[in-house]
């Protein structure tokens, strides 16, 4: 349990206002605050939740609540790289909820995360839209850990579980769990030698714009001679993407770019 109470987290709720994305609700605990929100040109909004915190630590128990009202456009960012640090017993964890309604739009693309040797940590992700016309782009990056101090692959624990549902249905599930103890996490299947994981989920738009999209991405992927990845159409229809190097900002790059085609097509 950490120094600021039982459980550490926000709650947001975005809606229209005049034709303009703003927020109706907002509650937080430390160690986190709101900043005011980033005005964006199309309407939506930016916003960025602050933290105290030096980073997460053992104990740490962290919710986090995100609703987006019918029309509005929330793209949720963070400070800096979520640093998970040593610890030396114990765990922490995370959960995250969202709702997305009819013709809504969630963005949710953090900083890279970096696990610290001998961290554990669990985090859940379970992300709601009520229809086709509630879009979402979701992005993670991970870390070896930090490379430069001897720490490749050096934490104890990372799980993530993320869950997305259309109208009541399950479209989309990422069941991870690193133990690099008990891993070759360098092998394949895994990071295969790189040293950075960018997963993308991507709402699908008209079937013929969806495989438009993802020629695109193919073929972005395909340019970038120092990453390697891939893109899948999954059952629902929608685009799942994930790719491996060894820079994050080459990651978070190539995210943008990708983001910024998934608008086009919308």
């Amino acid at each position: 349990m950490n120094q600021f109470g039982k459980v550490s987290g926000v709650k947001l709720r975005a809606g229209l206002c005049g034709g303009r994305t703003v927020l109706t609700d907002v509650s937080f605990t430390a160690p986190y605050k709101i900043m005011k929100p980033f005005e964006k040109a199309d309407g939506g909004i930016q916003v960025m939740p602050l933290c105290a915190s030096a980073g997460i630590m053992s104990g740490d128990l962290q919710q986090f609540e995100y609703e987006v009202e019918e029309g509005a456009n929330l793209e949720l960012l963070s400070q800096s790289f979520e640093k998970i640090h040593r610890m030396e017993e114990g765990s922490a964890a995370r959960t995250v909820s969202a709702h997305v309604a009819k013709n809504a739009c969630l963005s949710y693309y953090p900083q890279p995360v970096i696990p610290f040797a001998g961290s554990a940590f669990d985090s859940t992700m379970e992300i709601y839209l009520e229809d086709e016309s509630s879009r979402l782009f979701l992005m993670d990056i991970l870390s070896c850990g930090r490379a430069v101090s001897g720490e490749r692959f050096a934490y104890r624990r990372f799980s993530s579980k993320v869950s997305i549902w259309r109208g009541g249905e399950l479209i989309y599930r990422d069941n991870c769990r690193y133990e690099p103890e008990i891993m070759a996490m360098e092998g394949l299947g895994m990071y295969e030698g790189f040293s950075h994981m960018a997963n993308i989920f991507l709402t699908k738009g008209t079937a013929e714009g969806t495989r438009e999209l993802q020629k695109e991405i193919r073929q972005l992927l395909d340019a970038e001679a120092d990453c390697e990845g891939g893109v899948s159409l999954t059952a629902s229809g929608d685009l799942a993407v994930r790719i491996l190097g060894n820079r994050a900002q080459k990651l978070q790059n190539l995210a943008e770019e990708i983001k910024m085609k998934w608008e086009v097509f919308l």
